[in-house]
């Protein structure tokens, strides 16, 4: 069969290309229905990256963050029509220690591999995770959901049991996932988040304070804390969280920024401080991911005020325009994938 997809060849512009898709395999082929713009997504829309690095991944189809619809399985273990959530990324090795997400040879859709921009996506199966039940608006920000899931599920694993105190640093759809995470899966923390933006921090409704980082009283402490700023702030809050954080605890460092950043080791060394790269995730986070949303459904409610607009899309003028929005929207665009 043919298939279209919307590759970004250059900022701003993107164009059709087609490519046929086999039916002769044990692929499910799954047709993309709303698709969640993240940061990532945008720094490739809006040419926020070296132009050698977007001459290297570009042109691409963008979107890692997506849920869609089965149309065809020919094993029959995926019915026509079924809801699923679609896992990004691609491993092609198992690795006794080392997490799917963190292998070199894996690959990440909409980073240097086509994303969901497309009329059909032919998955492998173990790349699909069903999500009936489940509002599908939601489902389609999965992804995001699954990499706070193995963030959290990293730290109840390896830091150590004082967890009176936790603090979230970043205000934007990570550090607001992380925090409902929290207060889900550590309900006897007390849950702080220190952020920019007030108008931000007010949908922080379920948390036990807000802060303004400029504003962070001295004795306030965390026995934990999670980074989720990233970018040209992520120095700023690291400092801050090293400042803040009692001896020997945890820093999970989670924000994305392109540039390095300058961290002081010797408080690091002074208070045996822990410090855990996370990114991404695997199958096991985003089955767990879906299970909380089948569940808990103030957690998916929770979810669905950081979701800002709902935009139908048919054509490359409206997707354009849907990423345009989103560069205004102090959360969430999903894209109701209509092409």
């Amino acid at each position: 069969m043919i298939n279209q997809v919307y590759r970004l060849v250059e900022p701003r512009r993107i164009e059709i290309s087609f490519q046929s898709i086999s039916l002769d395999t044990d692929n499910v082929i799954v047709r993309p229905t709303y698709l969640s713009i993240c940061a990532a997504d945008q720094r490739y829309y809006m040419g926020i990256r070296s132009k050698e690095y977007l001459k290297r991944k570009l042109p691409m189809a963008l979107i890692h963050e997506a849920t869609g619809i089965v149309v065809y399985d020919r094993k029959g273990e995926f019915k026509p029509g079924e809801k699923v959530a679609l896992i990004p990324n691609t491993p092609f090795h198992k690795d006794e220690f080392i997490a799917e997400n963190y292998l070199p040879t894996s690959k990440f859709r909409a980073s240097g591999f086509d994303g969901f921009m497309q009329e059909y996506v032919s998955m492998d199966r173990s790349r699909l995770v069903e999500c009936n039940g489940i509002n599908p608006v939601v489902a389609s920000v999965t992804e995001l959901i699954s990499v706070a899931m193995h963030a959290v599920d990293t730290f109840l694993n390896r830091a150590h049991g004082r967890r009176e105190t936790i603090g979230v640093w970043g205000d934007g759809n990570l550090g607001y996932v992380t925090a409902l995470l929290l207060r889900y899966k550590s309900p006897n923390s007390k849950i702080i988040a220190v952020g920019r933006h007030y108008q931000k921090l007010k949908f922080f409704s379920f948390v036990d304070g807000i802060f303004h980082l400029d504003e962070l009283p001295d004795e306030i402490m965390v026995d934990h804390a999670f980074e989720c700023v990233g970018g040209p702030g992520a120095e700023f809050a690291i400092e801050q969280i090293i400042d803040h954080i009692n001896p020997e605890g945890s820093i999970l460092l989670l924000g994305v920024t392109e540039n390095r950043v300058p961290i002081f080791t010797r408080m690091i060394l002074e208070k045996g401080l822990t410090l855990i790269g996370r990114s991404r995730s695997g199958r096991e986070d985003f089955v767990n991911a879906v299970n909380l949303l089948k569940t808990h459904k103030d957690f998916e409610q929770n979810v669905s005020k950081i979701l800002n607009n709902v935009i139908s899309v048919s054509n490359i003028k409206e997707i354009s325009a849907a990423f345009e929005l989103d560069i205004q929207t102090p959360f969430k665009t999903i894209m109701q994938w209509n092409v």
